[in-house]
């Protein structure tokens, strides 16, 4: 049994699908049981959400993509190479079965790279557009507190592409994917090149960013401080550092040390979205949502009280709870955790009173589980902590990764964000521990 990249099954088992956590569903196991398992190269996961896109009925639109190696290959590789004067009328253009990019550099002349099939690589393609060769689509990530009327969206239609070899499971992403033609366009005014004796390259408009994980590893290290730096990939594969502005027309310079080939945890942002790789060896150790879902249970097993209301608190593990008595709320200055009550509300100030410890808190915000697995870096049970100021709940090394990566935001620049919801954190360090009464 195949599940396609799009979340459908093959013909001869289409009966079989995905559940929503991205497993296979009970009704398939009896009859895939004699089928060939599934090989899995990883998931992508679009921060911002957590652990699903409401309302949304797309099977190619979802807060989670997970690749697994095709049932044919469909990877390209570079075939041959050549210089024409009218791109539109070349045969590698006007065959839609042939996969091409043209690089424009003057009115009279383009370069044309022709692509073959390469039966050890599969090929997953992402962007904005609809159309059949994207696999999976990603519209841009709507941040809190930002006025979204007629804001155009930034996210090329064709955004980028990754071929994985299905051997040795190495995932590559390059800049640009194929249009329903099977080709790649860089107009006259694209950012491109061409070293002596290399291939031409070039740059899509607003760019591909990637950032790899700190030390190669995605966790918390507190003796490491040092961020890891964005890097640009090319349409050609090629790592530079970031331009001056996301469109700017001067390339950086080119950094040899750094691939791209995908790392578990390393980020992908697609200038209005951002995603995280994670890789099938890197979440086979990470907490599932079972784990997660004990986690609230044995925090809402201790029976925490509201210390003026004098209810029973219950973490929810969805955004709201039915049941307002029993909804949690963070003063976010000190970390207690209270019901919902008017104790301590100044007369003509949004400033609050926490009860416990007397501290003047200026936010007091809902509690609400932070669900999505993969976004976790570690299963240890360390006590909570929340996101400042969106109240996201998560494990203490996760809050502290979190709150050192700066995403991508604006033409340069670069904020920490709740990957639960995509809130800009605010204050330092970003996030609250909390105590329970």
């Amino acid at each position: 049994m195949v599940i396609r990249s799009d979340g459908t099954a093959s013909e001869s088992q289409s009966q079989c699908c995905l559940d929503d956590d991205n497993s296979i569903n009970s009704k398939c196991s009896e009859d895939s049981k004699y089928e060939q398992p599934l090989v899995k190269y990883g998931e992508l996961i679009i921060l911002g959400y957590n652990g699903t896109i409401f309302r949304e009925k797309s099977k190619k639109r979802k807060s989670k993509f997970v690749l697994y190696r095709r049932e044919k290959p469909n990877g390209i590789k570079q075939a041959k190479h050549y210089t024409v004067k009218n791109p539109s009328s070349t045969q590698a253009i006007i065959d839609t079965k042939q996969h091409s990019i043209s690089f424009t550099l003057n009115r009279n002349q383009a370069v044309i790279i022709e692509y073959t099939l390469d039966e050890e690589t599969d090929m997953f393609q992402i962007g904005r557009s609809s159309e059949k060769p994207i696999d999976f689509i990603v519209l841009d990530t709507l941040q809190a507190g930002v006025d979204h009327k007629n804001m155009a969206s930034t996210i090329s239609r064709f955004a980028c592409r990754i071929l994985c070899n299905r051997n040795t499971l190495e995932c590559r992403v390059f800049a640009a994917g194929f249009d329903s033609s099977s080709n790649i366009f860089l107009g006259e005014k694209a950012t491109k090149w061409q070293e002596q004796h290399e291939m031409i390259d070039g740059l899509t408009t607003n760019g591909i960013l990637i950032m790899h994980p700190p030390n190669g590893s995605f966790s918390y290290n507190p003796d490491n401080q040092q961020p890891p730096m964005w890097r640009e990939v090319s349409v050609g594969g090629g790592i530079f550092s970031v331009r001056e502005t996301r469109s700017a027309p001067q390339k950086g310079v080119q950094v040899a040390s750094v691939s791209n080939v995908l790392q578990d945890g390393t980020l992908i942002d697609l200038c209005g979205a951002t995603l995280l790789w994670r890789s099938a060896e890197g979440l086979a150790k990470s907490p599932t949502k079972q784990y997660l879902e004990e986690l609230i249970e044995k925090l809402n097993a201790s029976r925490p009280v509201c210390p003026v209301g004098l209810n029973t608190l219950v973490i929810p593990r969805k955004s709201v709870l039915n049941n307002d008595k029993q909804q949690p709320y963070v003063y976010l200055n000190c970390g207690h955790v209270q019901g919902l009550h008017d104790w301590g509300q100044e007369t003509h100030s949004s400033l609050r009173t926490c009860p416990m410890c007397l501290k003047e808190s200026s936010s007091v915000v809902k509690l609400c589980m932070g669900i999505e697995p993969s976004f976790y870096v570690d299963t240890k049970d360390t006590g909570p902590y929340c996101f400042n100021p969106c109240g996201h709940m998560a494990t203490e090394n996760t809050v502290k990764y979190w709150s050192r990566i700066g995403i991508p935001l604006g033409t340069n620049g670069f904020e920490s964000f709740c990957p639960f919801c995509a809130t800009q954190l605010e204050g330092h360090p970003g996030y609250t521990k909390l105590i329970f009464n």
